[in-house]
């Protein structure tokens, strides 16, 4: 098989584990922290065995600035996995992946005020109709399940906002090989969460373990091991394009199994958040005939 047909593959496999993480945790019918330290438990461990084969532990130089890095970045990752988490029983794991997908712009706003980047007048552009999609997404309630949506809501923007604070960080941590960064990050996440950490009860233990499990060596050992190959194959913008199958699946999951369908209010507003994401995510830029063009700008964020 052709390497870029492979990466190709394996963007889509990635993209497509993320898509039911919701599931597997809402089915655990553990607590957020739980279920973010077994993640962490299970994941560390493959992703050991992965640097070993890889023979990514062997000769490491990594420097103590380096290794501060790579702590805080755990931090803000497990930050942004407990959200996110805590976000699926409030406003349903669509709603919270979608407005989860506001990453890019938390991207933008962090440049700016820690960096000075400035906004063009495409980015502009692409961020205005984002929050239109969010404002769509907040003034509908008939597709919300439970009695807080906004509260979910807030809990997936806040999400994406420590999920901006664990790219830029990896940006940072170009010389580090990206799986020991996962490592690091994953063992941060045990010592931080261990204490509160919760045992299944024993008349569920068997089907909670082997969700705990899933999500753990799964959509995270294995998610992110196809994620880093297929970075390492494909060209950026596809990289950018394929990950959007992440939050469809998520969509469709959420409607064949829980019966949570978009309202049209909903619906509208994630195609609006989606498609100004592509767009800054893909550099398009915008012509006088109003037709997209590519642009310099943009390129995909880094994935957590």
């Amino acid at each position: 098989m052709k390497t870029h047909s492979r990466g190709t593959l394996e963007m889509i496999a990635a993209m497509s584990i993320s898509g039911t993480v919701g599931w597997f945790v809402v089915q655990s019918g553990q607590s957020a922290l739980s279920v973010v330290f077994w993640r962490c438990l299970f994941g560390a461990g493959v992703m050991s065995l992965a640097c070993w084969c890889l023979g990514v532990l062997r000769n490491v130089r990594v420097t103590q600035r380096q290794w501060g890095w790579m702590l805080l970045g755990g931090v803000a990752l497990v930050c942004n996995w407990l959200l996110l988490f805590s976000a699926y029983d409030q406003a349903s794991i669509a709603v919270a992946t979608v407005v989860y997908h506001t990453q890019p712009f938390m991207l933008v706003a962090l440049g700016i005020l820690l960096f000075g980047e400035r906004l063009s007048t495409t980015g502009a552009g692409w961020l205005m109709l984002a929050f239109l999609g969010m404002l769509l997404i907040v003034s509908s309630t008939s597709g919300a399940v439970g009695e807080h949506y906004l509260t979910g809501v807030a809990l997936a923007l806040a999400s994406a906002f420590f999920y901006a604070i664990a790219a830029i960080i990896a940006k940072r941590l170009k010389d580090v090989p990206p799986h020991l960064i996962v490592l690091v990050q994953l063992l941060v996440g045990v010592t931080m969460l261990w204490p509160w950490a919760h045992m299944p009860d024993a008349t569920e233990q068997a089907q909670t373990w082997a969700y705990l499990i899933t999500i753990g060596a799964v959509h995270t050992g294995l998610m992110s091991t196809l994620l880093y190959g297929a970075i390492q194959k494909i060209p950026t913008a596809l990289i950018g394009s394929l990950s959007f199958i992440y939050p469809v699946v998520a969509i469709l999951v959420d409607w064949v199994a829980f019966d949570h369908a978009l309202s049209a209010l909903q619906l509208a507003g994630a195609v609006a958040i989606l498609l100004a994401a592509a767009g800054m995510n893909l550099g398009w830029g915008w012509p006088k005939g109003g037709r997209p063009r590519r642009s310099s700008e943009g390129g995909p964020a880094a994935r957590a």
